[in-house]
């Protein structure tokens, strides 16, 4: 069985699936804005939930760190940039494979 965790590295705005210690999927995210900056540190996925309305896509993953997650967007366009309020933004079609594979409790690491 698969041993999945989470690397979002805040420097090349993207985010690491791994197996283990091998990545098996990298995926381009937007972080946070300079007022609002994506908070570096070591969190669990402690809840998910699909079409969680507005702004957050087609997918929530709620870290442990309350108000914040790895989501969905509905503005495509802000992937790559640093623009949201704290939270990791995904391409819908990218939140939603990353939510079928990784299960409540999977460590994220966020690093700067």
């Amino acid at each position: 069985m698969p041993k999945y965790r989470i690397i979002v590295d805040l420097s090349d705005f993207a985010l690491y699936l791994l197996d283990g210690d091998i990545v098996i999927r990298q995926f381009p995210v937007a972080i946070g804005k300079l007022a609002t900056q994506t908070p570096p540190g070591e969190y669990t996925i402690v809840n998910k939930q699909p079409n969680p309305g507005g702004p957050y896509g087609s997918y929530w993953l709620g870290l442990s760190k309350p108000h914040y997650g790895i989501h969905g967007t509905d503005d495509p366009g802000s992937i790559g940039r640093a623009v949201s309020a704290g939270c990791v933004r995904m391409y819908n079609e990218d939140v939603n494979t990353l939510a079928a594979l990784v299960p409540i409790h999977t460590q994220v690491t966020i690093r700067p």
